[in-house]
């Protein structure tokens, strides 16, 4: 790869690790960077080396949260490890899947969370009147890990995406906190994936690490501002990269 080629996949990297950490979706960004850079990358490679970049993004985006909200870990870490199995079992299942059913299926679930957060402008910008119980809590964290860890492996763009709005819409959480719980699942499902690829030979090993480094500077700025800005700022940008999504997923399947 040439200066420019370098130049390309390490602001890419830093812009994907800036929407991850906020709300998501970072690997709408890196791939297709990784594909226009270098066509001649096999999907497995691509998605292996975004891996090993989002993996170490996501882990600094969750210490920079963790020094700011509080985390319930008892809870997380178990869910976290959930969601690194599921997805693994997800990245094994990957070439059983029909892309050309699953794809438009992913679009119209962002298209009814955009228009869900569109007309709920109350969601994840304040906190719910009726705290949920400590049953509904667990239930709903680990179904969200083992549902969208799977997911992750499987495919991943708006893994972050949808488990933000899962916390606010089902906890009543505020946006800045479910982006906070979702980091952390999101690191074990990254980590899941990972290890699969890993494991197959697919990881770029040397060129991922050096988009790790500008990945993991998008994140800790994005996790900083999300902290800083709020649950209003987190909801706008959710709502963007959400549409976003939307017109890459239908470039890429009807484009």
């Amino acid at each position: 790869m040439n200066v420019g080629d370098w130049a390309l996949l390490l602001t890419a990297a830093t812009a994907a690790g800036w929407v991850d950490a906020v709300v998501g979706g970072g690997g709408l960004i890196l791939i297709p960077a990784l594909f226009l850079v270098a066509p001649q990358l096999t999907p497995q490679a691509a998605l292996a080396t975004n891996k090993l970049t989002a993996f170490t993004g996501t882990s600094a985006a969750v210490v920079t949260f963790a020094r700011r909200i509080p985390m319930n870990w008892r809870l997380l870490v178990p869910a976290g490890l959930l969601a690194a199995v599921a997805s693994a079992l997800g990245a094994a299942t990957v070439s059983r899947i029909d892309k050309d059913v699953f794809i438009p299926l992913i679009m119209a679930v962002l298209v009814g969370v955009a228009v869900f957060v569109t007309i709920r402008p109350q969601l994840g910008t304040t906190l719910a009147k009726d705290p949920p119980t400590r049953r509904k809590v667990i239930a709903v964290v680990l179904l969200s890990a083992g549902l969208l860890g799977f997911y992750d492996g499987l495919f991943g763009p708006g893994t972050g995406t949808f488990l933000i709005i899962s916390f606010a819409t089902f906890l009543g959480t505020e946006f800045v906190r479910s982006a906070a719980m979702a980091k952390v699942i999101n690191l074990g499902s990254n980590l899941g994936a990972l290890v699969f690829f890993a494991a197959a030979g697919h990881v770029l090993w040397a060129l991922g690490l050096g988009m790790a480094v500008c990945n993991v500077i998008g994140a800790i700025t994005g996790s900083r501002m999300a902290l800083s800005k709020g649950a209003g700022f987190v909801r706008i940008t959710l709502l963007i990269v959400v549409i976003a999504m939307v017109i890459r997923l239908g470039w890429q399947q009807f484009g």
